[in-house]
């Protein structure tokens, strides 16, 4: 008889809050205390944890910082091969709907990378991808909407972005206060860091893997 193995984190949906903050971008970036930390639910399964990873919301669109330590590499980031880049990545439903496989208009894909651009390739990128068999794509956007900002540590770095509401479609927090939700950190040096299941599943694409954000204030 043949053994069949499920990653916990398969077996559950997971939720989480999400804090609000009022001002959540300023020409500084943005900075985000211990209330805001997201967590990794791979540890269900003893992955280890390799960022750091906080999230926060208004009015005005979700905010996140990442902080990846224990590096002995740089991190290997190309503007031009963005999906093989080390950073951050992100997708966020505004109608957190779970019976679906296949992206709705209201699904987006968001990449942070914390160099790639530039001369030297030492500039952040930030950019929308679409999702792999979406049945409808959200309004387009420019990359230029999105506000990243990053720093290089001797043992990683530390990534600050942020989403404004107008490259979100549907983002409405008091009509939809929750959002379907998930997020990778990529790095070829250290492996993978996710919300909830691994890349061993197609979460990239299928939303029904995807957790929920709760958009609460207090």
């Amino acid at each position: 008889m043949t053994e069949v193995l499920l990653s916990p984190a398969f077996l559950f949906r997971f939720s989480t809050p999400c804090r609000y903050r009022k001002t959540l971008w300023s020409a500084r970036g943005v900075s985000l205390g211990e209330q805001y930390v997201l967590p990794s639910f791979g540890e269900l399964e003893g992955k280890p944890l390799l960022a750091d990873v906080r999230a926060a919301w208004s009015e005005d669109g979700v905010a996140f910082v990442v902080v990846v330590r224990d590096k002995k590499q740089p991190p290997w980031c190309r503007k031009t091969r963005i999906e093989d880049s080390d950073g951050l990545q992100v997708w966020i439903d505004t109608r957190d709907a779970h019976n679906i496989h296949r992206a709705s208009r209201f699904c987006h894909r968001f990449v942070f990378l914390p160099s790639g651009s530039g001369k030297g390739f030492q500039q952040p990128v930030a950019a929308t991808l679409p999702i792999n068999r979406a049945k409808e794509r959200p309004k387009p956007v420019a990359n230029s909407v999105l506000q990243i900002q990053s720093k290089q540590r001797s043992d990683g770095y530390t990534l600050q972005a942020f989403v404004p509401a107008q490259a979100i479609t549907g983002y409405d927090p008091q009509e939809h206060p929750k959002l379907g939700f998930s997020y990778a950190i990529v790095d070829r040096e250290l492996g993978w860091q996710t919300f909830s299941v691994g890349p061993e599943f197609p979460f990239q694409e299928d939303p029904s893997l995807w957790g929920t954000l709760e958009l609460v204030r207090e």
